[in-house]
């Protein structure tokens, strides 16, 4: 038997392999035409196909997908139309695509693509067998460690939101710090990570950030964190290893969170959270004429509370 790609359990046909790791499922093994299945053990025996026995179907899938990637990227070298300081340091085979600009005493490691239209600032740094795809922007002083995938729109090292109001005007703080990157980062397309105001923004290894996620200066993300769409950090927030923070939650300034954490969907995280677990905010979905009601109920909890203070207080004849 060969096999030349995957496919769903629905649209699979012969030749391809598909997967199973939710029970929810299991109803669509009697229809399906792959010609094998991932499938955990205990589900086997409502497959008729042939099986890929996995304890772990969907981490099994992640690393067959990984067969069937075609390389879009161009042979290696230099396109006669990027812009290459002369000081700037190339590993081998690497990747330079059309109309990049690369500035003075940049550093590309060995085996890296830079996809066209994209920008690499002075004294910044890629490191080994990292993609950039078209139309990145990474400004001056960034540090992205080996193995980096960075999608197209992304910017690396803009300047932080840091101003100083006189009474009559907002002055601009000047960001002079940098952003470090480590190994195995991917950020997603339209993302922005700001560099730091003194101290460098930090994004630690295996961290994955999704598309059009804001991270602010001087924050720092710990160790193979996960930060989902559309969600913003604000700066000099610290989040620990390991995390998960779900997409469009919103994270002010200058708080801590613990190692383990996840955070729901649109959630608001306005106080450090010091302990691993499971962190919610917001209401849950309401028809809206519930929700409405509700919501006039909650502008009337601080008087209501009052009212039961002094309810209490008369009926323990205070």
């Amino acid at each position: 038997m060969s096999v030349d790609g995957l496919a769903t359990l629905k649209s699979a046909g012969p030749g391809k392999v598909s997967f199973l790791s939710n029970p929810r499922y299991v109803s669509q093994l009697a229809a399906c035409k792959a010609s094998a299945v991932i499938i955990d053990p205990e589900l086997a025996s409502a497959c008729h196909t042939a099986q890929l026995v996995s304890s772990s179907p969907y981490l099994t899938y992640a690393r067959a997908s990984q067969l069937f990637l075609k390389d879009e990227s161009a042979d290696a070298g230099i396109h006669p139309s990027a812009i290459v300081h002369p000081s700037v340091v190339l590993g081998k085979d690497v990747t330079v695509g059309s109309h990049v600009v690369v500035e003075a005493n940049a550093e590309i490691g060995d085996g890296s693509v830079i996809g066209a239209g994209s920008y690499i600032g002075a004294r910044s740094r890629v490191g080994k067998h990292s993609r950039l795809f078209p139309n990145v922007t990474v400004y001056h002083d960034v540090r992205i460690g080996d193995r980096a995938i960075v999608h197209s729109s992304v910017v690396v090292g803009a300047d932080g939101f840091g101003f100083a109001f006189d009474g009559r005007q907002s002055i601009k703080i000047a960001q002079l710090g940098g952003v470090q990157i480590g190994d195995d980062v991917e950020i997603g397309a339209g993302s922005t990570i700001d560099r730091g105001a003194l101290d460098d923004t930090v994004i630690g290894n295996g961290v994955k950030i999704d598309n059009q996620v804001q991270i602010a200066h001087n924050c720092v993300v710990g160790d193979h964190t996960i930060i989902c769409g559309c969600s913003a950090i604000a700066g000099s927030t610290t989040i620990g290893r390991y995390c998960t923070i779900g997409g469009a939650v919103g994270i002010i300034g200058h708080l801590q969170i613990a190692d383990k954490v996840m955070i729901s969907a649109m959630s608001l995280v306005s106080q450090s959270i010091p302990e691993s677990g499971i962190y919610s905010s917001g209401t849950g979905l309401l028809e809206s004429k519930e929700w409405k009601r509700n919501i006039v109920r909650f502008r009337q909890l601080d008087d209501m509370a009052k009212r039961l203070r002094e309810l209490e207080k008369i009926a323990l004849g205070k």
